[in-house]
């Protein structure tokens, strides 16, 4: 049994929902949140993207710099954020849905013509590729289909690229964090469930209950899944909000691609009923409130613990 299951989705087992392969997959989120998909037939649309993602990294950064996102304008390139209050070795270049962009508050480098019509391409492609995960995972809980749904228009893509060496001059770096011990310190995403691209680098590893930290190892075409944190607080904590890192580049330099997908805006989380017996282990709260946090927490060090889903427990003291 592998320990990161792969789904084929063209396979017919898969199409009709076999019992072996929901078993393999409700054992993989209980215990890591971590499984592959392949036969999507998606690998012309990640090529382009890919593609057009290694020509804006490897150009100058005083071009990346033009787009530098803030905490007003969240979108755009970014260089210095943090996990777990420690500044990660990495890059990363977000968007939100480009046909729902009406007030223009992605930024778009500059000179690359066709950037933004593959960027668009892809994110409407993962969108239907997330729905259709998603449906999956719910089918493989016991739960039904349907109740929990993700929104393209609040899911956003990044870009990463994770250098050898701190990308940012010595003037830079005396104003920010310091850089942690990771290219991406541990953590887990807030929403429902993300979809990841990855070269053939590696580096990427998952926690496992049962075996600690395992590699996540590159799988040519195949599409990440992990689950969120949306996924734990509706299961009542039957499956596991992937918690991962990614380790420093020693030799060359890693480039991934990740997916959110997001509840709607106005969503409110709360455990499954069939789930919550004997109690409730979350109190219900909104994705509003909830992802508002976790972005606060990204752009500066507050002095405190990150927002994390255990704030929410009906144990755990308000955040």
């Amino acid at each position: 049994m592998n320990q990161v299951p792969i789904v084929d989705l063209s396979n017919s087992a898969v199409k009709r929902r076999d019992p072996a392969v929901l078993a393999d997959l409700d054992r993989a989120c209980r215990d890591h949140g971590f499984f592959l998909l392949v036969g999507h037939g998606l690998e012309p649309t990640f090529e382009r993207m890919w593609r057009e993602a290694a020509s804006f990294f490897a150009a100058p950064r005083a071009e990346r710099l033009r787009i530098l996102r803030t905490e007003k304008r969240p979108l755009g390139y970014y260089d210095r954020e943090l996990t777990k209050q420690k500044r990660d070795l990495k890059e990363v270049f977000d968007f939100m849905r480009p046909a729902a962009d009406h007030k223009g508050r992605n930024q778009w480098p500059e000179d690359r013509p066709e950037f933004a019509d593959v960027m668009a391409e892809f994110y409407e492609s993962m969108s239907d590729l997330a729905a259709t995960t998603l449906a999956l995972v719910q089918n493989a809980l016991g739960t039904e289909d349907s109740l929990l749904v993700g929104d393209p228009n609040t899911s956003n893509v990044r870009l990463n690229n994770y250098p050898t060496a701190d990308p940012l001059t010595q003037t830079e770096r005396d104003s920010v964090n310091a850089l942690g011990d990771m290219a991406l310190h541990h953590h887990t995403d807030p929403g429902l469930i993300t979809l990841l691209l990855q070269d053939q680098t590696g580096g990427l590893q998952a926690l496992s209950a049962e075996h600690g930290w395992i590699d996540v190892p590159p799988e040519k075409g195949a599409v990440i899944v992990n689950l969120g944190d949306v996924m734990q607080a509706f299961s009542n904590d039957e499956y596991r909000a992937a918690v991962h890192r990614v380790v420093p580049m020693s030799s060359q330099s890693r480039m991934s691609t990740p997916y959110f997908f997001n509840p709607p805006a106005d969503a409110i989380i709360a455990p499954h009923p069939m789930l919550a017996t004997p109690s409730a282990r979350y109190r219900a709260f909104s994705w509003r409130e909830y992802i508002s946090a976790r972005i606060e927490d990204n752009f500066q060090d507050l002095g405190a613990e990150d927002t994390q889903i255990d704030h929410y427990r009906v144990t755990a003291a308000a955040p």
